[in-house]
């Protein structure tokens, strides 16, 4: 047991406890009871609230400990992450101003609900609310992976169920002031998380290369290491079967980033466009940061690093290479600010995302579905409870299943929510999709994209299904005709299921047009996608 990491740890986390039940009469509104209020913080967050909370949303516990462990495992194509969250902003500056008008005017909360407003479809809505409801659940799994990490490393993780009872008794907490204060309460914890990590980090890349004979002598090492391995792929420099995959798979994470539901709640909570305009300036900062975290995969090799085994697998867990690190090179008590910095950095984006779930399942299934006629306070009931249900699902998950399922589970969910693009983001644009071309795209996509990621397998760690998210091209198959022979040059599926899902819509679309079927009935006006909150069309809260 490390005792003054568990101390720092503990005070740090306490605080954070503290104030996540004061955050319910932070920046307060009438009541709670309403959905705007409890899940999206009275659409009234700032430019500094917004920053923290978006940037505590993406740049997560699994950001912190999975992209070193991939460059100390895989070397340069571990920093697909940093070009991934440079061409993210331009590339969705746009969108999201758009997507922030037209949901201000008509009170959407969530894709979902755009969705049936844009198309007049509830079941299109529905196929968009349970797409991002599963893609969400084992991203929030994931960052019990990060917490896990941490706490291995202060020895307070053992097997079975009671070895887990610290990280339960860590999220039984954050389901409680979550519950409470919603959406205010990891907004406030935000500030604390990324001024820590911001810290750790500045220090750990100024601090760990000086120790170690400086970032030449560290690249040599890396690059030693790398090329005493059997595989080919590896290396501080990309080769030539994983560059189109390293491309395709920062391209396709940068355009399903914001798809994810939890991403666009910390948007739809800010006060208006320009406050979004100056986060999408501002929030390449931690891009930085992250390229700087990469990094450290390289610094725990120089340093002879190893993972702990993971007793219940018996492999060592790559995950814990940073933690290990920074407590075998750190003064204790800076160990334990490391760790809480990781540990608070995973309660922030899982109640972002349990808070995101549950907006889904409230607008677009309990509502839509069981109780049409919920008045606002049933609704926000009905959020919090599916919140907690979210939560605890997902501690069951790490707890009765291999986490390196749910670590899969999110590899299919990056392909999934990749296939509600056009529905979501090209539908703020234009309607010449069809409705019932995007339900047969999604199906398409969906369905090809999970054939192929089942057919991936890695004999090395003994999988035959869902080993990766890399695609050699000469798999590919067009009714039995492999259009890239037998090329070993490897591709992001993501990419792939969404080339699929966008022709199957356009050759549908093209026939629903020349057989003029109804396309159903568009609830918006082109104006509503340039208003700000100054404009008088925008309601009160109290009038959705």
């Amino acid at each position: 047991m490390q005792w003054t990491e568990l101390i720092v740890f503990s005070a740090l986390f306490l605080l954070v406890t503290v104030m996540g039940f004061l955050a319910a009469r932070w920046q307060k509104g009438d009541t709670l009871e309403h959905l705007d209020e409890w899940g999206l913080g009275g659409r009234k967050f700032g430019s500094w609230i917004t920053w923290f909370l978006v940037g505590g949303d993406l740049y997560t516990a699994y950001t912190f400990v999975a992209v070193p462990a991939l460059m100390f495992g895989a070397g340069a194509l571990g920093f697909y992450a940093l070009p991934y969250t440079i061409i993210l902003y331009p590339l969705v500056f746009l969108p999201l101003v758009r997507m922030w008008s037209v949901s201000r005017v008509h009170g959407y909360v969530t894709p979902a609900d755009f969705v049936k407003g844009r198309y007049g479809s509830h079941w299109l809505a529905l196929i968009i609310a349970v797409t991002g409801i599963v893609a969400t659940m084992p991203y929030i799994a994931l960052q019990l992976v990060g917490l896990e990490a941490v706490l291995r490393s202060m020895g307070l993780n053992g097997s079975g169920i009671l070895g887990h009872l610290p990280l339960f008794v860590a999220f039984l907490i954050l389901a409680l002031y979550t519950y409470q204060s919603g959406l205010r309460a990891p907004a406030l914890i935000a500030f604390v998380k990324d001024i820590l990590i911001y810290l750790v980090i500045l220090v750990a890349i100024i601090y760990l290369p000086s120790k170690f004979g400086g970032w030449g002598e560290i690249f040599n090492d890396a690059q030693a290491k790398f090329d005493a391995t059997p595989s080919k792929t590896d290396g501080i420099l990309l080769t030539g079967t994983n560059q189109l995959q390293y491309a395709t798979l920062a391209l396709g994470s940068a355009l399903a980033l914001f798809l994810y539901p939890h991403s666009l709640t910390g948007i739809l909570a800010s006060r208006g466009r320009n406050v979004i305009k100056r986060n999408m300036v501002a929030l390449p900062a931690y891009s930085l940061l992250l390229g700087l975290l990469a990094l450290l995969g390289f610094v725990a090799i120089s340093a002879g690093t190893k993972p702990i085994v993971n007793q219940a697998t018996g492999r060592p867990d790559t995950n814990t290479i940073v933690p290990e690190l920074f407590g075998a090179n750190f003064p204790s008590w800076f160990a334990g600010i490391a760790f809480a910095a990781i540990g608070i950095g995973a309660l922030v984006p899982a109640a972002i995302m349990s808070i995101a779930a549950a907006n889904l399942w409230t607008r677009n299934v309990y509502k839509e579905y069981m109780k049409k006629n919920a008045t606002p306070a049933e609704e926000a009931k009905q959020a919090k409870l599916a919140s907690l249900v979210v939560k605890f699902g997902a501690v069951a998950f790490i707890v009765f299943v291999d986490p390196q399922f749910s670590i899969d589970l999110q590899l299919m969910g990056g392909v999934m929510i990749l296939q509600t693009l056009p529905a979501v983001a090209i539908a703020l644009y234009t309607r010449w999709f069809h409705v019932y071309a995007l339900v047969a795209g999604w199906i398409a996509g969906m369905g090809y994209g999970m054939w192929l990621l089942y057919n991936i397998g890695n004999p090395a760690i003994g999988k035959a299904h869902f080993a990766g998210s890399a695609l050699p091209l000469g798999n590919i198959s067009v009714f039995g005709w492999h259009p890239f022979g037998a090329s070993t040059t490897q591709i992001y599926v993501g990419i792939v299921a969404l080339l699929v899902n966008l022709v199957v819509a356009v050759v549908v679309t093209l026939i629903a047009k020349k057989a003029g079927w109804f396309n159903g009935t568009d609830q918006t006006d082109p104006s509503d996608y340039h208003v700000d909150e100054d404009n008088p069309r925008v309601k009160p809260i109290a009038a959705h």
